[in-house]
């Protein structure tokens, strides 16, 4: 018996000092977490495509002539703009911003050749003001929706016969107008961690125009040729942008 309590009191001290002398484990490292509230800068391009449905109408009276004619046109643009984010929980993000597209987005006219003419369409430039809501996949991964109020400017329409090799008598134009209507969108943005700040974000777009009258005007001395297009636009671009946040302070542990 005294054998038995000799031996555990050996055990009791040598024990503890063998765990004193085993090295310990590094503690695992704290991965950081992001705070997406700030504002930013942001610069880019992308691709568009505009649908369009014109109805030939007498001017005055807007009396319909034909019914519907669908036409478009596509091509690609550049972008500025910026905004502010505000993070109010652990993975909630939401946020107002501005951008400013110049555009090369042009197509065929509709809607003018039962009357032996047709133009090229072009949408010269579009800007937007809006919000967004978003979701933290990842610290560095938002994904959001948004929408907001835009505008879209096309240029003057120069018409011409619709047969090749004919001229106009009285050269003819429509006269360019600037659309009003609403947009929405879906995108993701990601911090690239090359440089404090520096993210890349890609969006897809859709913008709906209000109904606009369209008038046919003679180019020598602007009167009314006697009859328009009733036009309605539908916009839809993907953009992709490199994103400045300058006040991004990066993680805190």
């Amino acid at each position: 018996m005294r054998k038995l309590f000799l031996s555990a009191f050996l055990a009791s001290v040598a024990l503890p000092a063998m765990a004193a002398d085993m090295p310990l484990k590094a503690p695992r490292p704290v991965a950081p977490v992001y705070n997406w509230t700030g504002c930013y800068l942001e610069a880019g391009g992308g691709y568009g495509m505009f649908n369009q449905e014109n109805t030939l109408e007498s001017d005055p009276g807007r009396v319909p002539a034909t019914g519907r004619v669908t036409g478009g046109g596509r091509g690609w643009f550049g972008t500025v703009g910026g905004g502010c984010d505000y993070q109010i929980a652990e993975r909630w993000v939401i946020g107002a911003f501005a951008d400013f597209d110049f555009s090369d987005i042009h197509g065929h006219l509709a809607g003018l050749d039962i009357l032996g003419l047709t133009g090229t369409e072009k949408e010269r430039s579009a800007w937007a003001l809006g919000g967004r809501i978003g979701y933290l996949i990842n610290p560095t991964l938002l994904t959001y929706f948004g929408g907001g109020f835009t505008q879209a400017r096309f240029s003057n329409t120069e018409l011409a016969p619709f047969v090749p090799g004919t001229v106009l008598v009285t050269p003819l134009h429509l006269q360019g107008h600037t659309f009003d209507g609403w947009f929405l969108a879906s995108g993701f943005e990601y911090n690239l961690g090359w440089i404090p700040g520096l993210f890349w974000k890609t969006e897809y777009r859709f913008a709906q125009y209000d109904h606009e009258f369209l008038p046919v005007i003679v180019d020598a001395t602007g009167v009314h040729r006697g009859f328009g297009l009733d036009s309605q636009k539908f916009v839809q671009t993907v953009r992709t942008e490199l994103v400045w946040r300058f006040n991004w302070g990066g993680g805190r542990y």
